[in-house]
């Protein structure tokens, strides 16, 4: 059965979507493969004058036989419309690509492609903002559950394998696409600020929308795949207000001795705060030791 027919006919078994417009924390729960699966998140405004730029989804679908978990972190930048737009639309681009169950890495890199046209055209409606994102999909086939990372831009996935942190995503940072964003007629310049921003502007050198810098960013995410096993105890997802203030292994080591999902997103967003991060914190949490 094609992808597209296997979404439209799926029975949906969504326990929880939220996003920074809804409850600032929750939880939820599920068996994948005959794994309980348990995740938490929390969500903390950070110091600027803005409205909440950052915005996440945790739920639970099934597609054809196959049960799936989603979670995402989207960290807005010059508004909240486009991280929204990809709260509501993103996942639902990826489910319905024809090849989403046979090829998986290909099949976000074209929704994520597609996602990315469709913000465009729609920049008169969405604005002139973009937004970074780090998406995760636990998939479950017969007794194995696989998980596929994707990422653009500095949002963040790291998951704990018997303690030790390991990063799935990539921080996609303007000094280390240089030369890339230089072939494309732009520039990396440290002013105005402290920080690498493309032609002055954008702290990352991958992004969703940005319209007025697409020319010189680029929409390609990077994919990854892990299969969760025995030696896996949690994932982190988490936006950069988080790990501008905390490494990989110090965020595992924050929470690895805390059961509850959801107390160990809170207690993470927390420990950034008192870190003096200023920016909007959101966080996702995914225990596989349930």
């Amino acid at each position: 059965m094609a992808g597209k027919e296997i979404y439209h006919k799926m029975k949906d078994k969504v326990k929880d979507a939220f996003s920074s417009s809804g409850p600032e924390t929750g939880k939820g729960k599920t068996k994948l493969s005959g794994r309980r699966v348990k995740h938490g998140y929390h969500l903390v405004k950070g110091k600027s004058n803005h409205p909440m730029e950052d915005y996440l989804v945790a739920e639970y679908r099934q597609v054809g036989e196959h049960d799936l978990g989603l979670f995402a972190i989207f960290d807005g930048h010059l508004g909240h419309t486009v991280p929204d737009f990809l709260r509501a639309h993103l996942f639902d681009n990826i489910l319905s690509e024809p090849e989403f169950l046979s090829d998986t890495k290909n099949a976000i890199r074209k929704a994520y492609l597609l996602t990315d046209e469709k913000i465009l055209e729609k920049a008169a409606e969405l604005g002139r903002g973009g937004s970074t994102a780090v998406t995760a999909i636990l998939i479950s086939s017969n007794d194995s559950v696989k998980l596929v990372v994707a990422n653009i831009g500095d949002s963040r996935a790291v998951i704990s394998k018997n303690g030790k942190a390991e990063q799935l995503s990539v921080d996609h940072e303007p000094s280390m696409e240089r030369q890339i964003i230089e072939e494309k007629g732009g520039f990396v310049s440290n002013l105005p600020g402290d920080v690498p921003r493309v032609d002055g502007q954008l702290a990352v050198a991958r992004a969703f929308g940005d319209r007025s810098l697409k020319k010189h960013l680029s929409f390609e995410p990077h994919v990854a795949e892990e299969v969760i096993d025995e030696s896996s105890d949690f994932l982190i997802l988490a936006s950069d207000g988080l790990w501008k203030v905390m490494t990989n292994q110090e965020a595992v080591d924050e929470i690895k001795d805390i059961r509850d999902a959801q107390a160990a997103a809170k207690h993470l967003t927390e420990q950034a705060v008192n870190r003096k991060s200023k920016d909007d914190i959101s966080c996702v949490v995914v225990n596989f030791h349930c």
